[in-house]
């Protein structure tokens, strides 16, 4: 029997659909094994440690910029008794940095003080050009 040229085999139509499931099942272990690797990254901003120990001050403290933040996110530069309006941080740091250009930010938040405030100064004091900030408890 000859072929005509539109017509063929019953067997021909039928399309294998067992290497694209293989595939697609390997790319499920694959999303699944490579997700389980995935972890969250947070900054424990209140811990439990309780240390009262106080650290030795040197001479490296002088040239540190101690930034308190009070209860009430009230700002305080360096101990003054004064505290400092938001639109002033970046101002002050300014000032302090030009006194020492090898500062380092300390700051010092209260844990009733909101992240908000304590964020706020350390986006100013980047701005101000300082990228050496630590943050220590009260």
């Amino acid at each position: 029997m000859k072929k005509l040229a539109g017509q063929r085999k019953d067997e021909e139509t039928n399309v294998d659909l067992t290497p694209m499931l293989d595939v697609v099942f390997i790319l499920l272990i694959f999303f699944v094994v490579t997700a389980t690797f995935l972890s969250e990254q947070a900054i424990d901003a209140a811990s439990n440690d309780s240390n009262n120990e106080t650290p030795p001050e040197t001479d490296d403290e002088q040239k540190n910029i101690l930034i308190e933040l009070s209860q009430n996110n009230e700002i305080t530069f360096n101990g003054e008794p004064r505290p400092v309006i938001q639109s002033q941080i970046r101002a002050n740091i300014d000032r302090l940095k030009a006194e020492n250009p090898a500062a380092s930010v300390i700051i010092r938040p209260n844990p009733r003080s909101s992240v908000e405030t304590m964020v706020m100064v350390m986006d100013s004091a980047r701005q101000a050009g300082i990228y050496d900030i630590s943050v220590v408890e009260p």
